[in-house]
């Protein structure tokens, strides 16, 4: 467990590229939205990159914090941004557009931080240690949203984009699991690694594909 100590230090390198990777990331959703002919993020005000729009209490801060604190790990969501598939233009493919732009929008951040790592000489030294941990954990948090977002699950933005590329006869049942997305990512993420170890066996399943997507990035 993390004492109290050492996490303001450990938050100080965490919330900045946390904050601008969440906010990027359902910003990107709503303006591609109202690109294809729905306006609904942008008259609720999800169109922003106002963090505070886009923040849950508890799936953006309290839960964060807590793993932080007691596990050393980071898992959280925000607020998804609202869109109304019926008011776009060509509904099933441009939902996908819509579904890509947040893991697009992650996949720009962590292009800008490596690229950026690149001016960290030009920086005060007392400042570079503290520029360099903030780009790195932007390079990670990002690269844990897009796998993370890409499974291929509804209401996850890879779910939403196979519903819309594959097959009707394939697309409907999958949209059909929706209501239990959430629990079934929970599965993934939590449950099955837990029951993987009580046997021996490593089904850290969201692991295998983000070793295997840094190993891309790195090269």
């Amino acid at each position: 467990m993390m004492d109290l100590d050492n996490l303001i230090p450990t938050l100080t390198v965490w919330i900045l590229p946390a904050l601008l990777a969440i906010t990027l990331h359902e910003a990107a959703h709503g303006y591609a939205a109202l690109r294809f002919g729905d306006k609904t993020a942008l008259m609720m005000g999800r169109i922003s990159l106002n963090p505070l729009r886009h923040i849950d209490p508890f799936g953006t801060v309290l839960l964060p914090i807590l793993l932080l604190m007691t596990s050393g790990m980071m898992f959280g969501w925000a607020k998804p941004v609202p869109v109304n598939f019926g008011n776009l233009r060509n509904p099933r493919w441009d939902s996908v557009i819509v579904a890509a732009a947040g893991p697009a929008a992650n996949l720009l951040l962590i292009l800008l931080s490596m690229g950026m790592a690149w001016l960290l000489p030009l920086f005060p030294a007392f400042m570079q240690e503290w520029l360099a941990m903030n780009l790195a954990n932007s390079v990670m948090i990002n690269l844990v949203l897009i796998v993370l977002n890409l499974f291929p699950i509804p209401p996850l933005d890879g779910g939403r984009i196979a519903v819309g590329v594959l097959p009707r006869e394939l697309a409907y049942p999958l949209a059909r699991l929706e209501p239990y997305g959430i629990f079934i990512v929970i599965g993934i993420l939590f449950v099955l690694p837990w029951l993987g170890g009580l046997v021996g066996l490593n089904l850290d399943l969201f692991g295998w594909v983000f070793r295997a997507a840094a190993s891309v990035l790195v090269g």
